[in-house]
């Protein structure tokens, strides 16, 4: 019988950041891990922005598969903005209900794709036991109801669910999860309830995910984040002592540890709207990525030629990619970004994309619907190395993946579970 597999994700947690705290051993969680595991530096998706992410690692797809395409994007069969929550002022102008109900329920209800099958989805229809602790994309056969009071809406996720409190598919004891989101109380409820997955050995697949360091980093710069990483490794370690030590976990566990996406300092901030006012075009921005939605997608990103927030633009042409840098138009290969003909090409086939794709220079980021940004602090969603670039380390399975899109088909293969057709590719070297 296959092993049971943990995968942890640490949400912005960069190569760098992991590779030098594992070589000084101030997380020493991460450090046994890496002691008895294998490493590399993968890839993420683009826009590398959470929803977008969370939505590939949990499907093994790129974004033409899963029709995620942003945090915030023009859903136009129902002719309207969706936010998934760049900042309270953008899910305000947004509209604040519909914008909780979309984060909450209809990404994964109505946005994620009916083509695409989650991991939680493939174990369980396996006959196994799949578990999910605050992981936004969660699609799953169970039906959860709320429990908080005064709210009566289901969401369907894994057999063993639990999300900010909001849901929780067993009662752990573990404490309201946004107490004191600065000082860590998100991962500290993941951490309880983790705790209490690997003391009952409650599943055969457990996806653990962790945001709080994603929010230092935005905050303060992925260089200054050391108590939040202190924070999230104690996190990563309640897993190892629940098993009775990290010994005893590894002879039951198997794992994978990832990021979603990179971070990167940004330092300038920029409105991609104020390029289009007085046109008809719709611009949605967030981060280090931006959408264009309107005709001749050319003439929309020779728009933004020159300008000195953005470094790529990028659209279809008689059904063809096309990439504008500096003023003219660049071969894919030619880009030098990560992956980026693989990306690109998958980003633009997103049928709830965009006409045209903007990925941000180098320290500069664009403010989302409610004028707010990361100037200061760290932000990501760009095709740069940077933003792109996670750490990939597995244990106990083959070979770590060079792409999050290969987590799910690493994991479903280790465990003896047919992976989708549209996920079966290799977990080789890089490109």
């Amino acid at each position: 019988m296959a092993r049971k597999v943990v995968l942890i994700v640490i949400d912005g947690l960069t190569p760098a950041l992991f590779e030098d705290s594992v070589e000084r051993r101030t997380t020493p969680a991460l450090a046994f891990l890496a002691d008895h595991g294998s490493y590399r530096r993968a890839v993420s998706t683009f826009p590398s922005l959470t929803p977008v992410c969370l939505s590939s690692i949990a499907t093994g797809a790129h974004p033409d598969v899963h029709e995620i395409p942003h945090l915030v994007w023009w859903n136009r069969s129902e002719r309207r903005l969706v936010e998934y929550g760049s900042s309270f002022r953008a899910i305000r102008a947004a509209g604040l209900s519909r914008s909780i109900l979309d984060t909450i329920y209809e990404m994964n209800a109505q946005h994620l794709s009916k083509r695409a099958v989650t991991l939680y989805e493939a174990v369980e229809d396996a006959g196994l036991t799949a578990a999910a602790v605050n992981i936004t994309c969660y699609r799953g056969r169970h039906k959860h109801l709320p429990r908080i009071p005064g709210t009566a809406k289901a969401a369907y996720g894994p057999r063993r669910f639990f999300f900010y409190s909001l849901f929780e598919s067993d009662l752990t004891g573990a404490p309201l999860a946004v107490r004191n989101r600065p000082g860590g109380t998100i991962d500290a409820y993941a951490a309880m309830v983790g705790r209490w997955l690997v003391t009952r050995d409650g599943f055969d697949c457990l996806v653990y995910y962790l945001s709080d360091l994603d929010y230092a980093s935005h905050a303060y710069g992925p260089d200054n984040v050391d108590a939040a990483l202190a924070r999230t490794d104690d996190c990563v370690g309640a897993l190892l002592e629940a098993a009775g030590g990290p010994d005893e976990f590894l002879e039951r566990y198997d794992v994978v540890l990832c990021s979603d996406h990179g971070q990167t300092t940004v330092e300038q901030v920029a409105s991609l709207a104020e390029s289009f006012a007085g046109t008809d075009a719709l611009v949605t921005a967030s981060n280090r990525a931006g959408m264009i939605y309107g005709p001749d997608p050319r003439a929309l990103a020779e728009r933004l030629d020159g300008h000195a927030a953005v470094e790529t633009t990028l659209f279809l042409e008689a059904g063809q990619p096309v990439a504008r840098r500096d003023g003219v138009d660049v071969p894919l290969h030619e880009l030098g970004y990560p992956d980026a003909e693989v990306r690109i090409r998958a980003a633009l086939a997103n049928p709830n994309a965009g006409e045209v794709l903007v990925s941000a220079a180098p320290g500069w980021e664009f403010a989302d619907l409610g004028g707010r940004h990361h100037a200061g602090g760290g932000s990501h969603g760009s095709l740069t190395a940077g933003d792109s670039e996670v750490p990939m380390l597995v244990v106990g399975l083959d070979a770590p993946p060079d792409s999050i899109t290969g987590i799910a088909p690493a994991v479903l293969s280790h465990l003896g579970v047919e992976v989708p057709s549209y996920a079966r590719r290799s977990v080789g070297p890089l490109r």
